[in-house]
């Protein structure tokens, strides 16, 4: 019997950076009659997070973290590797891979995953590639592997042959170059997911190691936003049969996990599925958290309600608030009903974010200002802002140029500059972002944000920006150890945040000559902080108010001009705790 390992470098040990590719390669090898007898599996992750790792970050880069991967898995003395490669681990898995090969000549080493599918033959490392979904195409390629039989190999001068080594669809070998100019990369046939197995089901994967899952309900997506790796991929969904995804749901339940992030680029597009799979959550995993991917265009009163019965949140891809940019990259707003079906998630008390994107083809860093306060007026608990990347396979890649868009040429392939946003542009849109995250979605500001942006008649956009200079001025120049605004950002605790939140907005009043409106809307920040603390982080604490915190938290808490005016101030000693029903006050 063969040994393989199937493996990865996660980010970190995680429900999100849990690494499903790998386990669904190796349960596909464990399950299918050709591989089963033939083969002893082992699934070993590594995280960046792993104590080991960091030293050996410090202390050699990435190719001392290469060096230790390979370390590992020759312990092993492995006959075949299979790597899961993603834009973040690329560069360390192809150097972990030469250094095995130094040590294990003949180990088989097998690279699949998004950054193999978008370029494979740009690998020189591994000795074969799958491109596209890797169960059935890694069991035909091992299968016939251990037969001896002939090899097809790529054909140099007919390009419909490459992606066939060993006559396997979608698989490719490094010995032959990569042919000139554009290529046509061929993807293996995918499994049909009722005949996949499953890594959770058959003990590949323990989720109690991540303290979590990541739960894929379904493959494909009907869209084709360019500068996604979907938009080459499958435009038809295909679902996993409810009756393993019921069996998985009680497996999460009997493991008695906290939060479970759902894989399924559009979880609503087919809304009689959707209602069905939270009933069944509902019913078999009451209180574990659900984290979903949605169109917001999807969204009804009644899909609202059923996401309302459950823990969850949602995460929706608005990306920009300008229809034409949007159209760049084959995506569509009608703001009109986007505003409206984001109404129904905040009338039923959903749970809901928004990511958007900076350095868009078509945009510049007014129409990004723009989209922040497009998307922040919708009182989303969330904002994500990501730099554009223009990821290799992606329909994006292929128009960049007549876009004029450049970019880097390595992970992460961020965006540069385009003819609309220079580069000190997107330089403001990265430190706009970090501060934004800062404040707004590491400070849990949503149930107060737009109240205190009222009094000071500012949009989220204006009032972000001097937030941005503020931090910039007060913090990173007072502690220029720090080096940039993404250091000094990163390790603020909630605490931290909160005082720097009260101080800037305490700013803002007294230049505006607004500081009797300060008190009410310190009371509400402090209140939001300490309840948010106690329900995320189990964090009790004390504090003084000006007001008494009922009438704080009533309904007439966030209007901070007309509370000003009209409520009596009672300065009051509070304490914030865990009740039965979870968190609460208490004057002391």
């Amino acid at each position: 019997m063969k040994s393989l390992i199937c493996t990865t470098l996660l980010v970190e040990t995680s429900p999100q950076g849990l690494p499903l590719g790998a386990a669904c390669i190796a349960s596909g090898i464990k399950s299918d009659e050709r591989t089963r007898s033939k083969f002893s599996v082992e699934l070993i992750d590594f995280s960046l997070e792993d104590a080991d790792i960091v030293q050996a970050r410090k202390s050699a880069g990435e190719d001392g973290i290469a060096r230790l991967l390979a370390e590992n898995l020759v312990s092993k003395k492995p006959d075949f590797v299979c790597f899961s490669v993603y834009v973040w681990n690329r560069v360390i898995l192809e150097k972990a891979c030469l250094e095995l090969k130094k040590i294990l000549p003949e180990c088989i080493c097998i690279a699949g995953g998004p950054e193999v599918t978008a370029n494979p033959l740009s690998f020189e490392s591994f000795d074969f590639m799958i491109a596209g979904q890797g169960e059935r195409a890694m069991v035909e390629l091992l299968d016939r592997i251990q037969k001896n039989e002939p090899q097809i190999t790529q054909n140099d001068t007919n390009e419909t042959e490459a992606g066939r080594a060993f006559g396997v669809q979608g698989v490719y070998r490094t010995e032959k170059q990569h042919p000139a100019g554009h290529y046509e990369i061929i993807r293996a046939c995918p499994l049909p997911p009722d005949l996949t197995a499953s890594p959770y089901l058959d003990g590949t994967l323990d989720v109690s190691k991540y303290g979590g899952a990541l739960w894929e309900l379904a493959r494909g997506c009907p869209f084709k936003c360019s500068y996604c790796y979907e938009s080459k991929g499958e435009k038809k969904i295909a679902y996993f049969p409810m009756e393993r995804l019921e069996k998985e749901i009680e497996l999460f339940a009997k493991k008695k996990i906290a939060q479970v992030f759902v894989l399924d680029p559009t979880y609503n597009a087919s809304k009689e599925r959707a209602i069905k799979m939270l009933k069944i959550i509902e019913k078999k995993a009451p209180g574990m958290f659900f984290y979903f991917e949605a169109r917001a265009e999807f969204i009804d009163r009644e899909l609202a309600r059923a996401f309302s019965r459950i823990p969850c949140c949602l995460q929706i891809g608005l990306q920009s608030a300008n229809p034409d940019v949007l159209k760049n990259v084959h995506r569509t707003l009608d703001k009109k009903k986007f505003i409206k079906n984001i109404g129904f998630l905040n009338e039923e008390g959903v749970t809901f974010g928004f990511d958007l994107i900076y350095g868009l083809p078509g945009d510049n860093f007014r129409g990004f200002c723009k989209s922040i306060d497009f998307a922040l007026s919708l009182y989303p608990n969330n904002l994500e802002l990501f730099c554009l990347s223009v990821l290799p396979g992606t329909d994006l890649h292929d128009s960049a140029n007549g876009f004029g868009l450049e970019w880097e040429q390595n992970p992460p392939y961020h965006v540069l500059r385009t003819p609309q946003f220079c580069e000190k542009d997107l330089e403001r849109a990265e430190k706009l972002s970090l501060a934004t995250n800062l404040f707004y979605t590491k400070g849990r500001a949503v149930a107060w944000f737009n109240s205190v942006l009222y009094v000071l008649k500012e949009k989220p956009s204006e009032f972000l920006k001097r937030f941005t200079d503020y931090i910039e001025n007060s913090g990173i120049k007072s502690n220029p150890s720090t080096g940039s605004i993404r250091n000094w950002t990163a390790d603020k605790n909630s605490v931290q945040i909160e005082e720097l939140q009260l101080s800037f907005v305490k700013k803002r009043f007294s230049e505006k000559h607004l500081d009797r409106f300060f008190s009410a809307a310190e009371d509400l920040i402090k209140m939001h902080a300490a309840l948010g603390r106690c329900t995320f982080d189990g964090t009790e604490s004390t504090f003084n108010t000006h007001y008494h915190p009922d009438d704080v938290m009533s309904e007439y808490g966030t209007d901070i001009e007309f509370f000003t005016e009209n409520c009596g101030k009672q300065k009051c000693r509070v304490r914030v705790f865990t009740g039965q029903n979870g968190a609460d006050w208490r004057v002391i």
